[in-house]
Order: C-alpha cells, then structure tokens, then sequence
C-alpha cells in the first residue's frame, strides 16, 4: 500500500490530523484494533483551555509550569495554551458535543488548575471527541482507515535498496529518512509494506508495560519502541505519571494480563470529593495545602505513602459533599460503572489507588512534530515536544495532542511542494525491500510470551513505580535486560503475532524507563528517589534524552 501520508494510530491526535492532510493529499490511518479503540476514547475528564471571562493565558500557563516541576519547554507551553481555544471550537465545529450550562460551556476544574477551564463532555469526554472525529472521517474520501494492522517497524534508509546495498554504503551515503512502516495485517497474517512521503506516529501510551494501569490493552509502547529501533531521539521516559484514583478491585475480581482498571476522573476531586483512609479520615492536607485538588504526583506518593505506612490496600474517594443530583447529573458513566460493582457513590466512598496513567516523555520532537528522522513526525503522547516537563497537568494532554497534530499539519503543508515531495510514491515503493521472514516457523513456544508479559508488569510494578531507588531499578534493569535478549532470540526465529510484537514493545519501553530513571539522581515531579530525595536543579535542569547507538 501506498499513500502520501501515513498516519499510525487513531486516537484523537491521528484523526484531527488526517482530516487535516486530507485537504492536500491522500490519507492512510492504520490502527491496530477497531478505530475507536484508543487511549483517546477512554479520557473521561475533558480538555484543558481558556474559555472564560475569569481566566487567561497566564494563568493557565503558570499553573502548567508549576505542575512541570522546571522542566516545561515555555515556547511548547505557550503553544498549547493560546492554540486551545481555536482547537476546541473546530472540534465543536463537526459535532462534538460538549456539556453545556445556561447557554455557556460548562467548565469543570481540575487537580493544579486556578481556574474552571475544563470543557468535557459529562464524563465521557474522549469517547464523544472520538466519535465526532471518526463521523468526520468517514466522510472524506481522502482517508481511508484500516483496522487490525499492526505497525512493526519503520522503514528507513537500511530497508531501501541500494547498488551494493551495503551498510557501510548506507550509513555513509545517506542521512535517516523515513519511507512508511511494515505492518502486520492482523486478518490475513501477511505483514505489508505501507510506503508514504510523510509518516506520523500517533500511537498513544505505554501503560500495559505496569500491572495496574487506566489505559486499554492496546497501550503496549509500540510507538517509542518502534521509533527507538529506528534510531528517534526519546526524552524523558522516567516520568510516568500514575492516577492517583483508579477503581480497587481485588485480584480474584481481574484476571486478565492486561487489564485496565477503570478510572475515577479527576473531575471528582475537582467537584468536591475528598480523599480519606479506610478509617474516613482526611490526609491530603499534610502533604500539600491545595489538599485534594494537588497535582497528581503529589495526590499519588500520598495516597501511596498512606498505604504502605497503614498496610492498607487501597484509600477511600469521598463524595458526599458533592450531592445526589450532581453526582448522576456530572458523572453519570461512573455513578454507573460503580453501581455495577455494588458501590452506590451517592452513598458509598469509592475505593481507590494509583495506576499508571500517561507518559510525560516520548519521541523527542520540536514545537512543530518534526523529530530527528526525516520525514517522520509524532504527536499525541507518543511525542514529547516539553509541554509536560517532570509532571503533566490534568487535562492538558487532549489539548497538545490536538495544538500538535494542527502544527504537523501546518509544517507538512508550507513544505509540501518542493521537489523531494513530488517524487511519486510509488517510486519510493518500490526502492524498498518487501518483508523477509524466510527460516522462521510457527512456534509452539507461546508460554515464554505469557510468562515474560507478567514477568515484566511485575517487575515494573515492584521496582519502577511511585516511589524508586537504585537498588531496585538496577535489579529491575538486570532482569528486563535478560527478557529482552530471550525474547529477541524468539522474534528472529518466529513468524510474527500481535503478542510477541506487544511483547518486544513493553521489554523495550521498560528498558526506556528503567535507564532513563537510572540516569536522573534527584527526585522531580513524577519521579522520585528515595535515595535522592532532593530536586537538583544543578546538574538536572535539563531533558533526559536516549537513542539507540546503532541503527545499523
């Protein structure tokens, strides 16, 4: 297959981007499940931006640096921040049907917010944005989505045929440019190539590579394991941020490996809930004075310091001084969700814990998209552009996947005509090599695949969560170092599945982590070190950045 621009991944960063690019070429999306199935679509609190008379972008860019713990990239910041409003009235603009007071948008407000600037819509928001993107792109004929592909690897300079075809010809002749991506079709089992003049990775998060996490089974890390092979610069993989409120659920109520727990929107908080432990008494305010509405690297390292230091399993989310009506009226997906677990939220505390949530670093990009490899480009939370720095603020996340997609768009059209662009596609199709899985074998030996997954949520869990040191993440490195040899071992040799593909991803995002953890020696926002408790804006000021030494 071919097109002029290839779009992987299909939450809400890829499709506001094909509707997008679909105004100056032809569009391929290709996800590796159903087109509705992403991080995108399981975002429930809504979509940060100043909309109101008593707000403004100052403050909104403040509240974004403070939560980035010195970290934020100003210029990334200053981009989402004054973009939103016009982003958010083109999702408006086809269809997407926000919650509504008195005329007004209705604004919630969230964990490190100063002001009401959350749009949403009820508690369901990503899945409506979704909705109204997906009704879009089925519309324009420019875009065509293909479901169950499942993207491998990129190819690049080594994949394209030369005379002698020599690495050291490649390597000298030829700077890393990008051609598109094989992809495993899923239905047929064959893997193809999807050749493309552009190509943007917008694959969202890394969550499955924990124990516990919000996201849904297809958040493997396949978009920074894939550019990393590649050769893309990442940034900052030790800040993964954990909600603080997830729904408890005891180990004989999940069974699954990659199972996603459901989470307890942060709009809650922001309503009015208030976090208490099994006894009902309130802790927050001892670890910060904006007590329950803290950032969510503060509300998690307290929520799990309260559990560990009481032998509790979980903490309890308390609402009551929300009140009946608004409770169904705000969080009506909720209310219902936890009824369905025997929890009456108008009258029962939920039961909650941290899970991991969102991945503040990824493929390093500038405010544009563009990463180190020619025409490759990311966005959405596969990309790491600095908005986020040391810890994300709630609800930022939709706004810089929708700011960067629009700045991709923009970047790919001011260049789209010159000389290189106009080389037909087709000709770069057929300078690349086709798959090559000759002397592999179906194997029967799935159970090294089943045991590794757990193996590596377990270790990820135990040893790279909350709260690290560097005892536990040299031991944590050792073992994922040998899973990975294990398992690279098996992929040269096995005809490629979904499950060891996602295998080899979450080893490679663990590595990611666990290095990147290794290298910061000072506790910032989402990372903390026992070891080194202190912030050290000396010799740590600065982005964790990591790349594979040879691409060849």
């Amino acid at each position: 297959m071919k097109s002029d621009f290839l779009i992987i991944g299909s939450g809400i960063a890829g499709l506001s981007l094909a509707l997008k690019l679909a105004e100056i070429g032809n569009v391929i999306v290709i996800t590796k499940k159903q087109k509705a199935e992403s991080n995108t679509n399981y975002a429930q609190g809504g979509i940060a931006s100043v909309l109101s008379k008593d707000d403004n972008f100052e403050l909104h860019i403040k509240d974004t640096l403070l939560s980035g713990a010195g970290l934020c990239n100003v210029k990334a910041v200053e981009k989402i921040v004054r973009e939103g409003p016009a982003r958010i009235n083109e999702l408006i603009e086809i269809g997407t049907n926000f919650t509504y007071e008195a005329g007004m948008l209705k604004l919630g407000k969230e964990g490190g917010h100063t002001r009401n600037r959350i749009v949403h819509s009820m508690d369901l928001t990503g899945q409506e944005v979704e909705r109204a993107l997906l009704h879009s792109c089925s519309k324009n004929n420019n875009i065509r989505i293909f479901e169950y592909f499942f993207a491998i690897d990129l190819l690049t300079t080594k994949n394209l045929k030369t005379e002698s075809n020599s690495k050291s010809e490649l390597k000298e002749n030829f700077e890393d440019i990008c051609y598109g991506v094989y992809a495993l079709n899923v239905e047929t089992n064959r893997v193809e190539k999807i050749v493309s003049n552009k190509t943007i990775i917008a694959t969202g998060g890394l969550g499955q590579v924990y124990q516990h996490t919000t996201n849904p089974a297809i958040a493997t890390g396949d978009g920074f394991a894939m550019g990393y092979r590649a050769g893309c610069e990442l940034a900052n993989m030790e800040f993964v941020q954990f909600h603080p409120t997830s729904l408890y659920e005891s180990a004989t109520e999940t069974k699954r490996d990659d199972r996603q727990v459901f989470l307890i929107s942060e709009a809650v908080r922001g309503a009015g809930a208030v976090l208490k432990t099994i006894d009902g008494a309130e802790f927050m305010h001892k670890y910060d004075e904006r007590k329950s509405l803290a950032p969510r690297d503060i509300v998690a390292r307290a929520i799990d310091t309260e559990m560990k230091k009481r032998g509790d399993s979980f903490v309890y989310l308390d609402l009551s001084a929300i009140g009946e009506e608004k409770i169904k009226n705000s969080f009506p997906n909720i209310y219902k969700k936890c009824l369905e677990k025997g929890i009456d939220i108008t009258k029962d505390m939920i039961p909650v814990v941290p899970a991991a949530h969102y991945s503040c670093g990824g493929i390093k990009t500038n405010i544009n998209g563009i990463t180190n490899i020619k025409n490759l480009y990311a966005c959405g939370e596969v990309a790491m552009a600095g908005v986020h720095g040391a810890n994300r603020l709630a609800s930022n996340s939709l706004l810089e996947a929708l700011v960067f997609a629009d700045a991709i768009f923009k970047e790919i059209k001011i260049s789209y005509n010159s000389f290189e662009d106009k080389i037909p596609v087709t000709v770069r199709y057929e300078r690349i090599f086709d798959w090559d899985d000759k002397g592999t074998e179906n194997t029967e030996e799935w159970i090294l695949i089943s045991h590794n997954k757990k193996e590596i949520k377990q270790v990820m869990n135990d040893y790279v969560g909350i709260v690290r040191n560097t005892y536990r993440l040299e031991r944590a490195l050792r073992r994922t170092k040998m899973m990975r040899e294990e398992t690279e071992e098996f992929y040269k040799k096995t005809k490629v599945s979904v499950e060891l593909l996602e295998l080899r991803n979450l080893l490679t995002v663990a590595y990611l982590i666990i290095v990147s953890a290794l290298n910061r020696k000072e506790s910032r926002g989402l990372h903390f070190m026992l070891d080194y408790p202190e912030k050290d804006d000396v010799n740590f000021l600065k982005d964790t950045v990591i790349k594979k030494e040879d691409n060849y």
